[in-house]
């Protein structure tokens, strides 16, 4: 168990054991809370899962990280088509063709050098050969705005190997993954905060049940990372959008959608993903 990860455990009868667990990885901490009868060292055995499978994802798909073959991929693809791994080929593929279904307030190319409007359209992907190549010079993709969201599904599948039900996982409070249910309640129950409730309101509640929670935005008037694919420029403000979904992935990449959509967006992304709840914070 390596000893970034730490954790409390505890066993009742009745309900069986209750393990908490926390450890930094994507740029955040992740915090883990996993109900079973499974025992201690089996439910560590699935944070220690978690945790190597997260590890894998930076090293495969992180924008910052000049080792990750994501990196590799921005510095070589516009020389001449490169080949890329299976998973990382369908994460590229399923974020472009999010371009369109988001009716382009979804960008993976949004911090390219000399950014412009439609430069996706300069990125091919070649599913026979499985290739990547950017049709013109300073075309970079990163996948921020999607990884932790890919991140909860991987973890799930991971939670369904070890058969653990009653799960909550949370990425840095704006990626949530809740399965099965607390076990004193019918759900998981999340809150925002009263940092993101104006004039002192009381912070609203959510109760998720094998769905997840994801949250877009700026949740500062300093803060200025999302970037908008109409004109390139930073989002400011202190706002933030949360969404409701039965899928991750998708849920982050429609939070971040509808940060930056405008009215007529906004209808075609809810038309287009159906989210349970839509939540303007």
């Amino acid at each position: 168990m390596p000893d970034v990860i730490k954790h409390l455990y505890k066993y009742s009868p009745s309900q069986g054991g209750l393990l908490y667990a926390w450890f930094p990885s994507m740029h955040t901490r992740v915090d883990i809370m996993l109900c079973g009868r499974q025992g201690e060292d089996i439910l560590l055995s699935v944070v220690d899962a978690v945790y190597k499978m997260l590890c894998r994802l930076e090293k495969m798909a992180n924008y910052y990280d000049a080792d990750s073959e994501l990196a590799y991929l921005n510095r070589t693809a516009s020389t001449h088509p490169q080949q890329v791994s299976h998973e990382l080929y369908d994460m590229l593929t399923f974020c472009v063709d999010c371009y369109i279904r988001t009716a382009g307030c979804f960008d993976v190319t949004i911090h390219s050098a000399d950014y412009t409007p439609n430069l996706i359209r300069s990125v091919q992907l070649s599913p026979q050969e499985r290739t990547l190549l950017f049709l013109q010079r300073g075309v970079t993709i990163n996948l921020s705005g999607f990884l932790k969201g890919y991140a909860l599904e991987k973890t799930r599948k991971l939670l369904q190997y070890y058969e653990v039900k009653d799960a909550l996982i949370n990425m840095g409070n704006s990626s949530v993954l809740a399965l099965g249910h607390h076990p004193l309640a019918d759900g998981w129950k999340v809150g925002f905060g009263q940092g993101a409730v104006p004039n002192g309101r009381k912070p609203q509640e959510l109760l998720l049940q094998n769905e997840c929670l994801t949250t877009s935005g700026n949740d500062s008037h300093e803060r200025k990372h999302i970037i908008n694919p109409r004109n390139g420029k930073p989002v400011e403000g202190k706002r933030e959008v949360a969404v409701v979904t039965d899928n991750g992935a998708i849920g982050e990449v429609l939070s971040t959608g509808l940060f930056v959509a405008d009215a007529r967006q906004r209808e075609i992304l809810e038309a287009e993903f159906r989210p349970r709840l839509i939540l303007d914070l």
